[in-house]
């Protein structure tokens, strides 16, 4: 039987947040330096013909997918829950320029939970996403497992 293989691929962008409601200081805008790492599993590829022999998918491939679907979206960006008031969020939208309006509001676990969702739907059949780890800060992440959400 061939072996399941688990790849893992790391990512880094710049995200501003502020948490709408919070009791604290992450109720203002704030920036952080994001880290995600991205596992998927599946079985290599054991076809000699196949360019993509002994790969479960290339890495340039897992790439595409997530700077698409997070990257290219959440880089740079000012992410805030649509709780907000509309005039507060046409402000947001005024003064900071690239600002994604999330249905939730976009603590760590949620955008994990939100990339997971995204990442997952434009994965090839033949793999399935393992998990992800988002880091907020150097020593503060949050982790999503397919295992934890079937």
């Amino acid at each position: 039987m061939a072996p399941l293989i688990r790849i893992t691929k790391e990512f880094s962008f710049e995200m501003a947040h502020a948490l709408w409601n919070y009791d604290g200081p992450c109720r203002n805008v704030h920036g952080h330096s994001y880290r995600l790492f991205v596992t998927i599993s599946g079985i290599p590829s054991d076809d000699p013909a196949d360019p993509k022999n002994g790969m479960v998918i290339d890495f340039t491939d897992l790439k595409d997918i997530v700077k698409k679907e997070i990257i290219s979206v959440f880089d740079h960006a000012l992410a805030v829950s649509a709780s907000y008031d509309r005039g507060k969020l046409e402000a947001f939208k005024t003064m900071f320029g690239n600002t994604v309006i999330t249905g939730y509001q976009p603590t760590c676990e949620n955008l994990v939970a939100d990339f997971a969702s995204r990442i997952k739907k434009l994965l090839p059949g033949n793999v399935t996403l393992h998990s992800l780890k988002l880091y907020e800060t150097a020593s503060s992440f949050a982790e999503w497992h397919a295992s934890d959400n079937e």
